[in-house]
């Protein structure tokens, strides 16, 4: 007579056909601090991933060091990603499980990974996200705006014009917390552009989260503008967050 499994051994039955799938874990990284990784990523990536893909090899293989992590590592990146992510679905479909990362944070946030994700689900290989830091998140929490409701809009354009274009969009129509990345080559134009649109606006430019020389500050596009260009130099990655609009604190500015 069969009898019925008992709950745990059915739970641990489960755990032990799972882990013997092939799967695509999609692993955020410390985005500074290298104690921001939780055990589970630090299980799977020693443990279950057969291949590990990163943006720059160099750059990971140093968290990988430091956690005595020895897997092999493939470079995965904007460059390459459609002949990369073509190889890595074929060892997924071969029973390899591969853990993707980013430099810094959680991938596929303004950072490739797109192409093999849907890949993998089109060929029905389970796609397990390992959740953990991320840099629009961190900025987000700490900046005092509100955080109900909020928009990401990755990277600002490059160029001033469509910079410009997407900043009076913004300005226009949207009402939730607006998060934006910039980099510190660009950031005091842009905060020149976000002067004359945006104005009215309380803004959070928060560099280097995690690091050393964390900093955030606090005020407006022109008042942070003008303790930026006291600086000899701006360097770290950057994170912008910019609060609701508020017409009663419009200035000239």
């Amino acid at each position: 007579m069969l009898r019925p499994m008992h709950p745990a051994a059915l739970r641990n039955s489960s755990a032990t056909l799972l882990s013997t799938l092939a799967a695509l874990y999609l692993i955020a990284t410390p985005i500074g601090n290298l104690e921001d990784i939780t055990l589970r990523a630090l299980r799977i990536l020693r443990e279950e991933a057969s291949v590990i893909a990163c943006e720059d090899t160099r750059h990971t293989r140093k968290l990988l060091d430091h956690y005595e992590i020895h897997k092999p590592i493939v470079s995965y990146h904007e460059h390459n990603e459609r002949k990369r992510a073509d190889e890595l679905l074929e060892k997924l479909e071969q029973g390899e499980s591969v853990a993707l990362v980013s430099d810094a944070g959680t991938p596929l946030v303004s950072d490739p990974g797109y192409r093999i994700v849907s890949g993998a689900i089109q060929r029905g290989i389970p796609v397990i996200p390992i959740p953990g830091p991320s840099a629009l998140l961190a900025a987000l929490i700490a900046s005092g705006m509100p955080t109900h409701e909020f928009r990401f809009i990755g990277f600002l354009p490059p160029k001033s014009g469509a910079r410009r274009r997407i900043l009076q969009e913004l300005a226009a129509q949207e009402r939730a917390t607006i998060i934006a990345y910039e980099t510190p080559h660009r950031i005091l134009q842009a905060l020149v552009d976000m002067s004359e649109i945006m104005s009215d606006r309380q803004i959070v430019v928060a560099r280097e989260i995690t690091k050393v020389h964390e900093e955030f500050l606090r005020g407006t596009p022109a008042e942070i503008r003008r303790t930026l260009e006291q600086r000899p130099a701006i360097k770290g990655e950057i994170t912008i967050v910019i609060g609701r609009s508020n017409p009663e604190r419009k200035t000239l500015e």
